[in-house]
């Protein structure tokens, strides 16, 4: 079963992301259009008074407009010209300042307010502020933890009316929105509007820090706290903070030792299921990565991109102290803490310290007596991957190291 990425409103002070939330709020207005003058068909008889059945004969002659494309009625033909946008894509209500276009005259209005940056409603828990006083009741939800919408197949709850919607419709099975490049089908507008930029290349939402840019607001609002330090997930155990809310649940698997990811060829356990897939490729020897300029294979992909700044002579990062230049940012960062002594990581058996969290799993293999580099030929096992090699080439030499190396 293919279900999308899940697409939530997010509630943002930053311009484009409050651009895209207008343009869902109109998603949203052009649904209540439909649900509150779609004529429902198959009405009832009514049993009732003269005066009821006066006023039954009164609505029975109002004049219904049908759309021609999906058969749905309305009561005006003006409810039916705004529906008819969600076919036609007409937008007829331009922004003259940066020529975003409207579905609607008061989305338009409520757009002008980025502009102008005018923001009338303040939250008074945490002084956040809106432009529209639904975004603040909105917000408030975060500190009240309130879902008032429920899905009555599942029971699962939600905060916004639009979220139960797209939600609901995993078990009705509808995904009405498909991608005309390569037929993927979505159950939302919004979520069929972010895959396109997969294929468009797209990426509206740029870093005010750096050049980055990225095809989703939240991408960049986590990328952001690179340059911001902002770490708003925090561990009740450890009091460790974290960036994401899915490194904080990683984190506190290791306060549970639970390790929900097996790998079938030799049990070991993981932390994250990313990790059990880099894993695997330890038994497969499968490299998927291959550069196409002397044909290296990498079982990574962020390898790959490292080797291929072999062949470039771009090394962009340099160290300010002794001005030696890198081709990435870790690699630089390593390199600092020769000046620095900085030694983040710390044997949990002993008081040893380390620059680097290689030399730390290795160093911890003394402790546990783990060796898990093993010849073919011999049998002979090791706790580091060059004791295998020195092994293979003294005490294997006439065959080739390699048909010896297992781990």
């Amino acid at each position: 079963m293919r279900d999308p990425d899940p697409c939530r409103i997010k509630l943002t002070e930053d311009t484009e992301e409050l651009t895209e939330s207008i343009e869902e709020k109109e998603n949203e207005d052009l649904s209540e259009v439909e649900e509150n003058d779609h004529v429902k068909t198959g009405e009832k008889p009514l049993s009732c008074s003269q005066s009821k059945q006066k006023d039954l004969k009164k609505r029975r002659a109002k004049k219904y407009f049908t759309c021609t494309q999906c058969g749905k009625s309305f009561t005006s033909k003006h409810r039916l010209n705004v529906h008819m946008r969600v076919h036609t894509g007409d937008k007829p209500f331009t922004c003259d300042q940066c020529g975003k276009s409207f579905t609607q005259s008061s989305r338009l209005k409520d757009h002008m307010n980025i502009h102008t940056r005018e923001k009338l409603y303040s939250c008074d828990q945490c002084d956040k502020t809106f432009l529209w006083d639904s975004y603040l009741k909105r917000h408030l939800r975060v500190h009240s933890k309130e879902k008032p919408h429920s899905c009555h197949l599942c029971g699962k709850s939600f905060s916004y009316l639009q979220s139960l919607k797209v939600h609901q419709k995993i078990h009705t099975g509808v995904r009405e929105y498909m991608c005309f490049e390569c037929e993927k089908t979505f159950t939302s507008a919004n979520c069929l509007k972010l895959h396109e930029r997969i294929h468009s290349g797209e990426k509206p939402y740029k870093c005010s820090h750096c050049d980055q840019r990225f095809s989703r607001s939240g991408n960049l609002k986590r990328h952001e706290r690179i340059h911001t330090g902002e770490k708003p997930f925090t561990c009740v155990q450890c009091g460790k903070s974290f960036t994401q809310s899915s490194s904080l649940k990683y984190n506190m698997n290791i306060h549970t030792g639970e390790k929900q990811y097996t790998c079938d060829k030799c049990s070991k356990t993981f932390l994250r299921p990313s990790y059990l897939t880099k894993h695997l490729r330890v038994h497969s020897k499968k490299k998927p990565h291959s550069c196409y300029l002397c044909g290296k294979s990498f079982s990574r992909l962020h390898r790959l991109k490292e080797h291929q700044k072999i062949h470039t002579p771009v090394r962009e990062y340099m160290c300010f102290v002794c001005e030696k230049t890198f081709t990435s940012a870790k690699y630089l960062k390593q390199h600092e803490r020769i000046h620095s002594g900085e030694k983040p990581y710390k044997c949990s058996h002993c008081d040893k310290r380390f620059s680097q969290s290689g030399n730390l799993k290795t160093h911890e293999r003394i402790h546990s007596g783990e060796k898990p580099y093993h010849c073919s030929a011999c049998g002979k096992h090791f706790n580091q991957s060059s004791n295998l090699h020195s092994h293979t080439k003294k005490i294997h030499s006439r065959s080739s190291p390699d048909q010896h190396f297992q781990v």
